[in-house]
């Protein structure tokens, strides 16, 4: 039995009254809606990411100055990202930034991305469209063109580790015109995705629903979370037990920081599931009863049609 969005929204918001954050919470509501009503009506609005970052999350929040190497590992595949000693390593909404570039390079199959202005980018994301996003764009593209990414698994055996890795960069070229302000050049905005990088796009792009992107645009941690469920659900075939901690746990394939206590990064999960579920109600994801395991099992985010006429 589904239970109205507006109900669950006010168990996770507590009531404020008529201040902002109220007005907010209710806003929500209704993207909430929209989101199910198109899964229903069989009409969502499909972006697609980047396997290597739906695996293995980007880092949630701006890494210290000094730390230009990040790594995730997601059973047999890892992900390490060197950041540029200039810009760091991409972070947070940065995440948005690939996800709208693979979307815009499936949909054409071109490995060349042309758009008039980056206000498209916040557009499409539901940002405000203000000099604060703009400069936060700009940072964030300089950082996701100058990092280095190594993508790839790695078999044990007894005798012998197998390694199949690929050092790729993000982006072959780009050419940005950032200012608000400013009448778009005609030169255009123009990015060239990585040979390295356009192949991995091609053959496994991530399908996922771009009206929930746009709903946790704000909330990376959670957008994770639905992102890697959305892959994970799909693939499964039997009820699986994914552990929360250790070496190959949630823990170390998402993007979140590192949790001194177990129990915070066990709260967290919850209260993302819960979020996840708003949009998506038959997600079969629990915390097990031990607090030691996702629980999960075979269902998909996207409407059948969909998955059909993509030959998933």
């Amino acid at each position: 039995m589904l239970v109205h969005a507006g109900a669950c929204l006010r168990e996770l918001v507590p009531s404020v009254g008529e201040g902002v954050a109220s007005s907010v919470a209710f806003r929500k509501v209704d993207a909430i809606e929209l989101v199910r009503q198109k899964r229903s009506d069989g009409t969502q609005d499909v972006a697609f990411g980047a396997r290597p970052f739906v695996l293995c999350g980007l880092p949630i929040r701006r890494l210290p100055a000094e730390t230009l190497r990040y790594s995730r590992r997601n059973g047999r595949f890892f992900l390490e990202i060197l950041g540029h000693p200039d810009f760091g390593v991409p972070f947070g909404q940065d995440r948005l930034i690939p996800l709208w570039i693979a979307t815009q390079a499936v949909r054409q199959q071109t490995r060349t991305v042309e758009f008039e202005s980056a206000g498209q980018i916040l557009h499409e994301w539901g940002l405000a469209q203000n000099g604060a996003h703009y400069r936060r764009l700009a940072d964030g593209f300089c950082r996701i063109f100058a990092s280095t990414i190594f993508f790839g698994t790695n078999d044990a055996t007894p005798r012998a580790e197998v390694w199949d890795c690929g050092r790729l960069h993000f982006f072959e070229r780009m050419r940005l015109w950032f200012r608000p302000d400013s009448t778009p050049p005609q030169t255009g905005n123009l990015v060239i995705l990585s040979e390295a990088f356009w192949e991995e796009i091609r053959t496994h792009p991530v399908p996922v629903d771009a009206e929930v992107v746009r709903a946790l645009a704000n909330n990376p941690g959670c957008l994770d979370l639905y992102t890697w469920l959305s892959w994970r659900c799909y693939q499964a075939r039997t009820e699986e037990l994914i552990p929360l901690f250790g070496a190959f746990g949630l823990a170390n394939q998402l993007g979140v920081q590192d949790y001194e206590r177990e129990r915070k990064f066990r709260e967290r999960v919850r209260r993302w599931l819960e979020l996840v579920r708003l949009y998506w109600p038959e997600c079969p994801a629990t915390v097990s009863a031990n607090g030691q395991h996702l629980e999960l099992g075979p269902a998909a985010a996207l409407c059948p049609n969909f998955e059909v006429s993509c030959g998933r």
